[in-house]
């Protein structure tokens, strides 16, 4: 009777390297990592094989958490067939020991970079920027925005100088928030609202709390006063979640008017916003569908069959580069930039 058993992998950086690479994809591929990943894989034939047998291995642990817990519950015999059990000896102290590496790089991850995990070469598609304040708020930046910071001891500022911006504002009563975009002043303290710089306009959206917005020289002295909330009469426009208003930047615009926003709407504006996207045997076609939802960079599929290719991964939303050369390296196709807006993959093997 043949039997299995997987080679002591202690000491060989490979199995290791590929052990790590299953818990960072397990807990989700920042960006960057996505990119070193494809890299990685690339880079020799032994990577991707180690990957496949410790991708395996980790599935299977997967599939031993989900069984049911009741006393009724029936064991899979599938699970305690001698070389599964086998194999969870040798899967499980490799894990183990990565899984403590990949839980320092995940917390260490918020504050730098690793070196062994930047891009190989400059990226051609920006990636949405996210920053985090000094006070603990937060603001995603959609491609090309760009914001500038004036906090005080008393308050806090932000100019959008160009662009379009979500803020995650940190509750703090004492130090007001204020987004300033195009002469239009907007308040909050402890919430989540978008803001869109256009040349002739500027769109504020309110998906949690309540903000006021300013657009007058009376609303602007009103906003900046304490008690703000009560000076409705000075000419400031009011949005609670669900709420929004676009205000004309032009001389003699009318005041702005304030429409409630259907959800789903509001799901479809702030689309840009970067998410992991999590595939489980999804068509190409589908998976290039839900890029070409989220960014403005569009990605084409060329070649018969092309869009009938199924998919296990996870992604970051925003990052089609990442994509596009995991394409390119596990799935034998080429890429090629068009235009500023369209890339198109095609199978060359």
């Amino acid at each position: 009777m043949n039997s299995y058993y997987p080679p002591t992998h202690e000491t060989d950086p490979i199995a290791q390297a590929a052990a790590e690479w299953v818990l960072r994809h397990d807990r989700g591929l920042t960006a960057v990592e996505q990119d070193a990943f494809s890299h990685w894989l690339a880079a020799d034939p032994r990577h991707r094989t180690a990957w496949s047998e410790h991708r395996w291995g980790w599935d299977e642990f997967d599939r031993l958490a989900g069984l049911q817990t009741s006393v009724n519950a029936v064991p899979d015999p599938e699970l305690l067939a001698p070389r599964r059990r086998r194999m969870a000896r040798f899967f499980l102290p490799i894990l183990a020991a990565a899984a403590a590496v990949a839980i320092g790089l995940f917390v260490w991850s918020s504050r730098a970079v690793p070196a062994a995990v930047e891009p190989a070469s400059p990226r051609l598609v920006a990636l949405i920027e996210q920053r985090e304040l000094s006070d603990g708020s937060t603001i995603e930046l959609n491609r090309g925005a760009v914001v500038t910071e004036h906090f005080t001891a008393g308050e806090r500022r932000v100019r959008l100088e160009r662009g379009e911006a979500n803020f995650k504002v940190a509750k703090d009563a004492s130090r007001p928030f204020f987004v300033e975009a195009g002469g239009v002043a907007v308040r909050a303290v402890g919430t989540e609202f978008n803001v869109r710089l256009d040349p002739a306009s500027v769109e504020v959206l309110v998906t949690e709390g309540k903000v006021a917005v300013a657009t007058s020289a009376g609303a602007m002295a009103a906003v900046n006063q304490p008690e703000y909330a009560v000076a409705a009469d000075k000419g400031l426009t009011f949005l609670v979640e669900g709420e929004r208003t676009v205000v004309s930047l032009a001389p003699t615009a009318p005041a702005p008017q304030v429409a409630l926003v259907p959800p789903a709407e509001i799901e479809a504006r702030l689309a840009w916003q970067p998410r992991l996207l999590d595939f489980t045997a999804t068509p190409l076609a589908e998976i290039v569908a839900e890029f070409n939802r989220r960014n403005p960079v569009r990605l084409t599929l060329a070649g018969a069959g092309l869009d009938q290719l199924r998919l296990s991964a996870t992604f970051r939303s925003d990052n089609i580069e990442g994509f596009v050369r995991l394409m390119e390296s596990d799935f034998g196709m080429q890429s090629e930039r068009r235009s500023d807006d369209e890339i198109v993959l095609t199978r060359v093997r």
